[in-house]
């Protein structure tokens, strides 16, 4: 019997690295998994390996920056199979996350806030009243070991991944009576491959970086399970001991 049988799942940023794994093993635990993400041919990729390995599955290729197409998704999901029981907010754009902060312009800044913890904070609010009707409701949220050490050169990302762990603490005071559990995951991983291309180990206890499906998507799946119920308004650190505490 898998560990969410009968769930449906959002995940965001899904076709790719943390997203995919996250999805690929929430469907070998049972869930029904909408798989969102901007490259329509990834949506498709990780449809077909789920429905391939006995899961179920629906591709909604989404931009999670447009407020439309998050609503338009999450009216898609609920079309399909009625009910939502998990909001894994994992996409984000990698693509303008560094800047020296004397550098940084307030329009690379909307897009990491855009892509980041307002498209979380929107994709929560569409879901919220499914999430609520579930009577156990799990949000996982994604924030950065970067953003909490103040990595350079990474200021933009830095400050909306801090963000979208101040959403997750405040929605979980919020949300604590409706049943829903929202917490925050601050992975390091190999998320591009090859070690990301060859990158020097990172500084960590494990002197490694992470796997996505055998590192971080696990976490991810505690989080969404029955185990971690008790569990809220908290951001768990699977980086290999990086950041060791310094998360609370």
């Amino acid at each position: 019997m898998g560990r969410l049988d009968g769930k449906v799942a959002i995940i965001t940023g899904a076709g790719r690295g943390i997203g995919r794994a996250t999805a690929r093993l929430f469907a070998a635990e049972g869930a029904k998994v909408a798989v969102l993400s901007i490259t329509p041919a990834n949506v498709d990729a990780v449809v077909a390996d789920i429905e391939a390995a006995g899961g179920t599955a629906l591709g909604v290729p989404t931009d999670v920056s447009d407020p439309d197409q998050i609503r338009a998704a999450v009216d898609t999901v609920v079309a399909a199979w009625g009910r939502i029981d998990i909001l894994v907010n994992n996409a984000f754009d990698p693509g303008v996350v560094m800047s020296p902060i004397n550098d940084l312009s307030v329009e690379q800044l909307q897009r990491n806030f855009d892509t980041g913890p307002i498209a979380s904070l929107r994709a929560m609010q569409a879901c919220y009243p499914y999430l609520k009707a579930s009577g156990e409701g799990r949000v996982i949220n994604f924030g950065s070991p970067a953003a909490t050490l103040g990595m350079s050169p990474y200021g933009p990302y830095n400050m909306a991944k801090e963000a979208t762990r101040a959403l997750t603490r405040t929605a979980a005071r919020e949300w604590g009576p409706d049943n829903i559990t929202v917490n925050n995951v601050l992975p390091v991983a190999d998320t591009w491959g090859a070690a990301e291309a060859n990158a020097p180990a990172p500084d960590s206890a494990l002197a490694r970086f992470g796997s996505p499906e055998e590192d971080v998507a696990p976490v991810v799946l505690f989080l969404a399970s029955k185990d971690a119920r008790f569990l809220t308004g908290y951001s768990l650190t699977p980086d290999g001991g990086m950041i060791i505490d310094t998360a609370r």
